[in-house]
């Protein structure tokens, strides 16, 4: 058996990292060098022309007439050259056939004589000029005709020293070796350092790890690596890590129930649930996505809405894959899919996949913020504002149905018996069209708001057609029996067809549809956010003297019943005006529709009244109430969560509300108060919080009393209750309650249409 691979060590792999790195410097400041010195040269080398051509041609103006006066007697020459002689050069005049005939200095005559650039000038009566060595030295030779009436009697001969350039090279060679051995050492330092700290630490951790799995010690996996320096690598082995950590989890939670005899629906649970009931992926619809990416500073950034569905929804694609189709309303959404509207999400461990569906500025008006949300929002819930119904808008809501059924479609081709999940009131037509073309997926529909009595739907001048397309589902889901009841009763006035009220069923034709309940929740499992501390987040709020604190957190929509608990609370205060400067309420309001006229309207109610009682009632170093009117993510809102002593849920009339499930599910501590309107889903659940009237601003003045006050102990008794309900019905309860009803639909119903 072959031995296995030596490992290479981290100090191998930094040494040969220093070396190439070392090599690269050496490479590119020699091949620099070298430039630089051929450049140096050249520059030397016309200079030393430039001063030998001045001093010749200089030279031979007033050696030409010289020579030959007084005989052949060089007396005249001589002195005219020891006039000019400078050191480091020597200047020789020849006769015709290049015989120095006077040299300065005397002593160099030997030297010069037979010079090569001489005779070439004497015959060729031109200039020559070049470097050679005399007597071991560099020199540069410039040798010119002198001329007489047009006859060459002679040449001038200047020589100069060049040993400069050499001694020039050398000095560059030394400094720039010095550079480079400075450059070295500065770049091994910092590779060693940034190796140390970004590579070798990390992979250290992550072995450590490692070993702590395989001795039984469980931990939580380290943190990501670098992408950018690691790449895929770092990511697959990161989210394997977190896989592998999750699924141990799962194992000793599932270990942990089934010790004390519970049987509490878990991810793991439910996963394994769809694997071997449901089998294959399932496709989940909604307007709403569950991560949105928009410009901010000129760069992407991801951004989770603030909505029950997605809090609701988004644990169960992580748990079991699929597909979600949904609105791409992010302003640089098409920049981050692929030419399909596609994407994988979560972005770091991809767990399930993203299907987004453009609108037109126009769709998305006449479909979401029209009809949807001008008239059927307002038509099912019972707060007094008036329903606005257009034709336009209807058409536009129909054929956005009719486009993301064709989305839907092109992500279920080639899978046999699909299982779809339709979110909301957005989509009331699409189960129908859905089913027309494929008959054989198993469709439901959740309604996550109220449905109200046959008289107020009524209302509707489509309501055949919508509650027709609602029935082409197998199977519709409310938060409470009473919707159900409610959806029966309009079904039943509303159109021909059967209902069977101790099956809860609706039959059209051969079609068979089941109305059911399905009470929404949220995760349970300890939230994915730093723990803080309650002083630093009053210090981040600027309530650092605060010594109880309250929080809300809404979209500012008129259901949430704002301006009735900002009244109740500036009510508490004038009641027991002990508590100012004690207490701070926190309002997250994040913008919603803002392009509806009645919500521009209830967002300048809202602000003006949070200021009115601020001016009324703060100090200079106190305001009742801090309005946080903007989008928050999830790990400013947890934190608020853990550390209030109350929370206010004053819905005038909401489906389920998982703002009062996502309070109790965050509290690990067992402390805080929950206040609740009877008014939503969550108050049948919830019976341990203060349940109020909302519209009652004494009754809710007085329960906020009861919060502040209220013993720890008492506190903690009803937390418990409250947190062991939401712990049992979790959203992987209500998961599997709905796909096992939808599971059990036999096949050979599917296809029957009415």
């Amino acid at each position: 058996m072959p031995a296995p691979p030596a490992a290479v060590s981290p100090v191998r792999i930094t040494a040969r990292l220093v070396f190439a790195l070392c090599l690269a410097v050496v490479v590119v400041v020699g091949g620099f060098t070298a430039l630089q010195i051929r450049e140096e040269r050249a520059g030397l080398e016309r200079d030393l022309q430039r001063r030998a051509a001045l001093l010749a041609e200089g030279l031979k103006e007033a050696v030409g007439p010289a020579l030959g006066v007084g005989g052949r007697s060089t007396a005249p020459v001589e002195r005219i050259l020891k006039r000019f002689g400078r050191p480091n050069q020597l200047v020789a005049v020849y006769d015709q056939i290049a015989n120095p005939i006077a040299v300065v200095p005397d002593d160099a005559r030997p030297r010069v004589a037979a010079l090569p650039e001489v005779i070439e000038s004497l015959s060729t009566s031109s200039v020559r000029q070049g470097f050679r060595v005399l007597d071991g030295r560099a020199v540069f030779v410039y040798a010119t005709p002198l001329d007489r009436s047009e006859r060459t009697i002679g040449a001038l001969a200047v020589v100069l020293d060049a040993s400069s350039l050499a001694q020039a090279e050398r000095t560059l060679w030394w400094h720039n070796a010095l550079r480079v051995l400075v450059l070295a050492l500065v770049l091994s330092g910092i590779t060693v350092l940034l190796l140390r700290l970004s590579v070798t630490q990390p992979m250290a951790r992550m072995a450590e790890w490692t070993k702590a799995l395989k001795a039984g010690r469980p931990g939580p996996p380290p943190e990501i690596a670098d992408a950018g320096l690691f790449g895929p690598l770092a990511l697959e082995v990161s989210g394997l890590a977190r896989r592998l950590h999750r699924a141990q989890e799962a194992a000793e939670q599932e270990a942990a129930l089934r010790l004390r005899g519970e049987t509490m629906w878990t991810e793991e649970r439910l996963k394994q649930f769809v694997n071997l009931q449901v089998g294959g992926p399932f496709f989940v619809v909604s307007n709403r996505e569950p991560v949105s990416h928009v410009y901010k500073d000129g760069k992407i950034v991801p951004q989770t809405p603030a909505s029950g569905l997605v809090t609701a929804m988004e644990p169960i694609l992580r748990a079991c894959g699929g597909v979600w189709v949904a609105h791409g309303s992010g302003s640089a959404d098409r920049e981050s899919s692929d030419e399909r509207g596609r994407l994988g999400v979560p972005a770091d461990d991809p767990r399930y996949t993203l299907r987004r569906v453009w609108l037109t500025p126009e769709e998305e008006q006449g479909y979401y913020y029209s009809f949807a949300n001008e008239g059927l929002w307002p038509l099912c819930h019972i707060v007094h504002t008036r329903p606005q119904f257009r034709p336009e808008d209807w058409e536009h809501y129909k054929n956005v149905n009719r486009k993301f059924a064709l989305a839907l479609l092109d992500e279920m081709e080639g899978v046999d018996t699909p299982l779809v999940l339709i979110q909301d009131y957005h989509f009331a037509m699409l189960p129908a069209y859905v089913k027309e073309a494929r008959p054989d997926a198993r469709v439901a529909i959740f309604w996550h708001i109220p449905w109200p009595n046959f008289e107020a739907f009524g209302i509707c001048p489509w309501q055949p057609e919508i509650l027709q397309g609602m029935l082409g589902a197998d199977l519709i889901g409310f938060h409470t029996q009473y919707h159900c009841n409610n959806f029966l009763e309009t079904v039943e006035r509303a159109i021909e067809c059967r209902v069977d009220w101790e099956r809860f069923t609706v039959t059209r034709g051969q079609r068979v549809t089941q109305v059911k309940p399905f009470p929404i929740s949220v995760a349970t499992e300890p939230p994915d956010v730093p723990p803080t501390t309650r002083a630093q987040v009053l210090a981040g709020l600027g309530l650092s003297s605060i010594e109880l604190l309250g929080v809300g957190v809404e979209r500012v929509d008129y259901t949430k019943g704002l301006v009735e608990r900002f009244r109740a609370l500036e009510r508490f205060f004038d009641r027991y005006p002990e508590y100012r400067e004690r207490v701070t309420f926190v309002q997250v309001a994040s913008p919603s529709r803002s392009l509806i006229k009645r919500y521009q309207d209830l967002q300048r109610e809202v602000r003006d009244t949070v200021m009115e009682i601020n001016t009324r009632l703060a100090t200079k170093s106190w305001r009742p109430i801090l309005y946080l009117d903007r989008h928050h993510d999830h790990s400013e809102i947890v934190p608020l969560y853990r550390h209030a002593d109350f929370c206010m849920v004053t819905s005038l009339h909401d489906g389920m509300n998982l703002v009062a499930k996502e309070f109790v599910a965050t509290r690990e501590d067992e402390r805080g108060v929950l206040i609740l309107s009877r008014f939503t889903g969550a108050a049948r659940e919830l019976t341990d919080a203060l349940v109020v009237n909302p519209y009652d601003l004494d009754e809710l003045a007085e329960s906020i009393r009861t919060a502040v006050g209220m013993p720890p102990e008492e506190q903690r008794i009803r937390m418990v209750r409250m947190r062991q309900t939401v712990r049992e019905r979790n959203i992987y309860w209500w998961a599997g309650r709905l796909l096992r009803e939808l599971s059990r639909i036999p096949e050979e119903a599917l296809g029957k249409l009415p």
